[in-house]
């Protein structure tokens, strides 16, 4: 089975870490953030690996020669300019079959299993499923009863996008160049969960990127669930930590010690 891990930002939240390397040779407990997710999703049954980069290039695939893959079949995707997830998952989407492939940030640990994630897609028939949990964060997805994707809320700004008919009474909120229909109504009615940078995507979705650039995957996401099932899958039971930043890298390394 088919991965894409997205390994192509530049880290700046681990500064001073990624002052010479890139986010995905940050280690936890000796072992790069790269390496680590290699072997989890593999031990998973994803054995056929696309990865991108752009921030210090040439590490990782040094780091992926001198592994020799890790016995893999392991493709690296370089973008000489940062694409962001929707515009990477364009640039090498002619690695990818007819069949559902999953995406991981590089910077997440989880003990998430992906093979039942896969079997929720699936029952679902949706055209890309995301895994969610009941975590605080200051950006959330919105999912209906069906645990749907029906918008997106910023507890910051307070800015929401609602999709499907329910948003047709609100105001126009441009995001990353996409016109999506919003509204503070109905949308107080969805159930808030956050992101955990994991993604299981049918091959269905990929035509629908066109010939998009630079861009991210959670706009594209809101606009074609107004056509599409963009599932959720509830996953609060799984350890998971962000290590986006050296406090949580340390939380990953205290947890990986003792599990």
């Amino acid at each position: 089975m088919k991965a894409m891990i997205f390994a192509a930002g530049l880290g700046t939240r681990l500064y001073p870490i990624t002052k010479d390397r890139p986010k995905a040779m940050a280690e936890v407990n000796g072992i790069t953030l790269l390496e680590h997710n290699i072997r989890f999703i593999a031990a998973q049954g994803f054995d056929e690996i696309i990865v991108n980069v752009h921030h210090f290039a040439d590490k990782v695939i040094d780091f992926l020669k001198a592994k020799n893959n890790f016995g893999l079949q392991i493709e690296v995707s370089y973008e000489k300019e940062l694409l962001d997830t929707a515009g990477g998952l364009a640039k090498a989407a002619d690695f990818f079959d007819d069949e559902d492939f999953l995406l991981y940030n590089v910077d997440v640990v989880s003990n998430i299993d992906l093979q039942k994630m896969l079997a929720h897609h699936q029952q679902n028939k949706a055209i890309a499923s995301l895994a969610i949990r009941q975590r605080e964060t200051s950006r959330y997805l919105l999912f209906d009863e069906n645990h749907h994707l029906a918008g997106w809320r910023n507890k910051s700004t307070g800015e929401e996008i609602v999709v499907g008919p329910q948003g047709l009474s609100g105001g126009i909120v441009e995001t990353h160049g996409l016109d999506i229909v919003g509204t503070h109504g109905r949308a107080s009615l969805k159930r808030e969960f956050a992101f955990s940078g994991i993604h299981i995507i049918s091959p269905k979705m990929l035509p629908l990127l066109g010939d998009i650039r630079k861009h991210s995957l959670t706009p594209f996401y809101l606009e074609i669930a107004k056509e599409n099932t963009i599932a959720g899958y509830e996953h609060n039971d799984d350890s998971w930590f962000d290590c986006g930043k050296p406090e949580t890298l340390k939380q990953a390394e205290n947890y990986l010690k003792n599990n």
